[in-house]
């Protein structure tokens, strides 16, 4: 029986009820003292709570004596239980010898290994050592650490953490008692694979990337959504084609919204960005000691953290030939191994690749392996440039304005108007090359949103932005200061440097002739005389 007896703050009356208790030789199970409360687990045959307030009448100041379901360190106890249960990470509570003190629902069904009749209590008291090899005595120190581990045939980086008590010390020198701290435990968190590559997955983006985010109306990005639908639910690799600046990234990421994959990590990787030795490594990890400086425990690559999800591979073009043979090796089967591992590993993911060269043209180049890219080709999309996307340009334009007005507001005390654009400045943005594509749409309209202002956005206010872009991508022998060695040498650089100018900003012969105002064959010959397209 629990009982809660009320009292009023008197010294010593919790000594007097208990020492009742006590007399009677009831057999106290537990017993809580606070301020005016005093909470009791008692047991005894045939107790009844008359018999305890009739024993317990001659103690004075007692307010009320009534039953209690838990006392408040079970009650606790409970809450906090139940609380470790609805985290999905097993956690787990070590004594300062190793051995458990408290263990959540997911850490059990992992030393249990799903055996239906197990229940905590069957492992309390027990050395982790039993249960998970790699957890050694020696590892649970006074400093937090990380491993990577595996179990069952599967990865976790597991995060031990000490745990500290507070111990009074008394200082004869001073005459002074200190506050010292004690390592009386540690607590254990196995974080698998797949919960960091979906916190990695969050960080690398955080916003909506499914079809509907993707801007455009015109027929080529109709039917390319058309067809990416229909590729999202088909668990094949598919090789992304465009231009840099077409949105390759956005329409892989847009590929895994709609896949069955969904719920798990969306890792993207760079291949042109990492040296060889780092990219290797940083795909298929490294096991513990190889190399120097190597992470003791070794370290996941991202195959393992997009474990049920998609790894994305962006120029996969710039990987070398040595990581283009281990990377058709593990499409074959999908199993790998760390560096300097011995295990063999298989993981279960999607393969998303994308390339602005002309895989084609490196196969027969030799630089790139025929057998990959056919691996890597099951499905493909093929993004079209800015420039043959002349629909798209008023509505990208009016979301990249809108976009960077908001921006320039955030950083102003004022408000700030959002401006339009002139309908021939829409005409120039539409008759612009955009080598850059989309990216250098929206760097340029944030640009002369930047500089705005008031007003509409007019022709004078794209082209000297525009212009500086131009200059900047113009060899400097072609900015005035050339030796020139005669009239037609001259006469020729010249021609050279104004059609680079105007050739991105009026990309057809029939426009360029038009803003030069001289024939369309004229033109043609000039181009292909300087040899510019």
């Amino acid at each position: 029986m629990r009982i809660v007896i009320k009292s009023s703050d008197r010294i010593g009356i919790s000594q007097e009820i208990l020492a009742i208790f006590a007399q009677q030789t009831w057999n106290l199970k537990a017993v809580e003292i606070r301020s005016c409360f005093t909470y009791v687990h008692v047991e005894y045959e045939e107790l009844t709570l008359s018999l305890i307030r009739h024993s317990l009448a001659g103690v004075v100041g007692i307010v009320s004596i009534e039953p209690l379901n838990l006392l408040p360190s079970e009650q606790r106890e409970n809450h906090l239980q139940a609380l470790l249960d609805k985290m999905p990470e097993p956690i787990i509570d070590l004594d300062s010898h190793g051995s458990i003190l408290a263990m959540n629902q997911a850490s059990l069904e992992i030393i249990s290994q799903g055996e239906p009749s197990s229940s905590a209590e069957d492992y309390l008291g027990n050395p982790i050592e039993q249960y998970i090899k790699q957890v050694q005595i020696n590892m649970l120190s006074d400093t937090a650490t990380s491993h990577a581990i595996t179990l069952h045939g599967k990865a976790y980086i597991l995060d031990i953490s000490p745990v500290f008590s507070s111990i009074s010390s008394h200082n004869q020198d001073l005459g002074k008692k200190a506050k010292l701290k004690q390592l009386t435990g540690s607590v254990l968190l196995l974080r698998s694979m797949n919960t960091l590559g979906r916190q990695i997955s969050l960080l690398q983006s955080h916003q909506e990337h499914s079809f509907d985010s993707i801007i455009g109306q015109s027929n080529s990005i109709t039917l390319i959504k058309q067809q990416s639908r229909r590729f999202a639910d088909l668990d094949l690799p598919v090789l992304i084609n465009g231009e840099t600046g077409t949105g390759k990234e956005l329409i892989a990421r847009a590929l895994h919204h709609a896949s069955p994959r969904s719920g798990s990590p969306f890792i993207a990787i760079n291949c042109s960005a990492l040296p060889e030795n780092l990219l290797e490594s940083e795909l298929f990890g490294y096991a513990s000691g190889a190399f120097t400086g190597a992470q003791k425990g070794g370290k996941p690559g991202l195959i393992e953290l997009a474990e049920g999800g998609c790894l994305f591979l962006d120029e996969i073009a710039e990987m070398s030939t040595y990581l283009q043979a281990k990377l058709l090796r593990f499409l074959q089967d999908l199993t790998y191994r760390r560096v300097g591992g011995t295990k063999e590993l298989t993981a279960n993911i999607r393969i998303l690749s994308a390339s602005h060269q002309n895989l084609a043209e490196l196969i027969n180049q030799k630089s790139f392996r025929e057998d990959l890219y056919y691996r890597l080709n099951v499905l493909s999309v093929e993004l079209p440039p800015l420039r043959e996307r002349i629909a798209d340009i008023s509505i990208l334009a009016s979301f990249f304005i809108e976009n960077a007005v908001k921006q320039v507001t955030n950083t102003k005390e004022t408000a700030f108007t959002k401006p339009k654009l002139t309908p021939k400045a829409l005409l120039l943005l539409q008759n612009y090359g955009w080598p850059g594509n989309i990216r250098q749409l929206q760097n340029v309209l944030f640009s002369v949103v930047a500089l705005n202002n008031g007003g509409d956005i007019n022709v004078e206010d794209l082209q000297g932005v525009l212009n500086k872009f131009i200059n900047n991508n113009i060899p400097n022998d072609a900015r005035g200061s050339i030796n020139i060695k005669d009239w037609s040498s001259a006469q020729a650089q010249f021609e050279s440097n104004l059609l680079k100018q105007l050739y991105p900003i009026f990309p057809t012969t029939r426009k360029l002739a038009e803003r030069l105002n001289v024939s369309h064959n004229k033109v043609a010959m000039k181009l292909r005389e300087h040899g510019i397209k």
